[in-house]
């Protein structure tokens, strides 16, 4: 009998389409490291501790309706993970309901999810790079093609990376002393300088907190990516304004540089043995980030 050789693998990065990847990587034998530049796991599918309790911060909710992912959302529900949210948006200006896919939420916040997926996984936190790793018989970039130009990787991949369109969005969580809006689930808000979406953060968490969560257009976070906090106010105006809110909420900020990505026909691009992946190949979906971090995986294991 011959030799079984195991592949090794560096996944950079562990968001939900490195996790996706390396989870996939593993179970089909590799050996894979995960490393990840912040201090948690999850990338854009992110929640944050604010006086005991987790907003979301990134992505405002996710939509399942590839086989595959939809699969991994039923053992996310099953296990009391994830659940069906909402196929109900409001549209400003003028309020009107629209209804589209479930959207689907996690009530420990988005980011329970990634954690559920690096359970078992070799991940290694707050461990930046300077270059692409040479010790492995492959390399997954699973970030914004902006970040992974950095890392100085082969051709084929700094024309897919600069390939890709971001756009920035600044985040803001909205904690009121009480709840005193009309009931809704997430908005849509169209033609307006500053707010972009808002999301009623107790309902999608299931535990009715005064929190509303909003992000702001392109265009206003590019304005202050320097002081992202500057965009506080200006949001939580806008919102008070919009819903007719007299009391002043606390808020606080986070800023993402590349929020929002175009989107490519295929689902990663790869140069030798190294590989990018993410939600830009695809729409710009959590989905899309998990099917393209496992396309990785399945075309490594062959």
């Amino acid at each position: 009998m011959g030799k079984v050789t195991i592949m090794d693998v560096v996944v950079v990065g562990a968001g939900i389409a490195g996790l996706s990847c390396a989870r996939a990587l593993t179970e089909g034998g590799a050996r894979v490291r995960v490393v990840e530049r912040g201090r948690v796991v999850g990338g854009r599918l992110a929640s944050k501790r604010f006086e005991g309790r987790y907003a979301d911060i990134g992505a405002a909710y996710f939509v399942a309706d590839d086989p595959a992912f939809t699969a991994q959302v039923t053992s996310w529900e099953s296990r009391g993970l994830a659940r069906p949210w909402t196929d109900t948006f409001r549209v400003h200006p003028g309020g009107e309901s629209s209804t589209g896919p479930m959207r689907w939420a996690a009530s420990g916040g988005l980011r329970s999810l990634a954690v559920d997926l690096a359970q078992g996984l070799d991940v290694r936190l707050e461990t930046p790079l300077a270059e692409v790793p040479e010790d492995a018989d492959a390399v997954v970039l699973a970030m914004p093609g902006p970040q992974a130009v950095r890392l100085g990787p082969p051709p084929a991949i700094v024309a897919a990376a600069e390939a890709q369109a971001w756009q920035p969005v600044i985040a803001a969580v909205l904690t009121y002393p009480a709840r005193a809006w009309d009931e809704f689930h997430g908005a849509f808000v169209n033609d307006h300088s500053v707010l972009a979406t808002i999301c009623d953060d107790g309902d999608r968490r299931g535990d009715g907190a005064p929190v509303l969560v909003a992000h702001s257009t392109p265009a206003l976070a590019a304005q202050h990516l320097d002081d992202p906090g500057a965009a506080g106010p200006i949001l939580a105006g806008a919102v008070g304004e919009l819903f007719g809110l007299a009391e002043q909420p606390q808020v606080h900020v986070h800023r993402w540089t590349y929020a929002q990505p175009g989107s490519a026909d295929a689902p990663y691009a790869v140069d030798g043995r190294v590989w990018l992946c993410g939600d830009a190949f695809g729409r710009p979906r959590v989905q899309t980030a998990w099917l393209s971090g496992r396309a990785v995986a399945q075309a490594l294991l062959g």
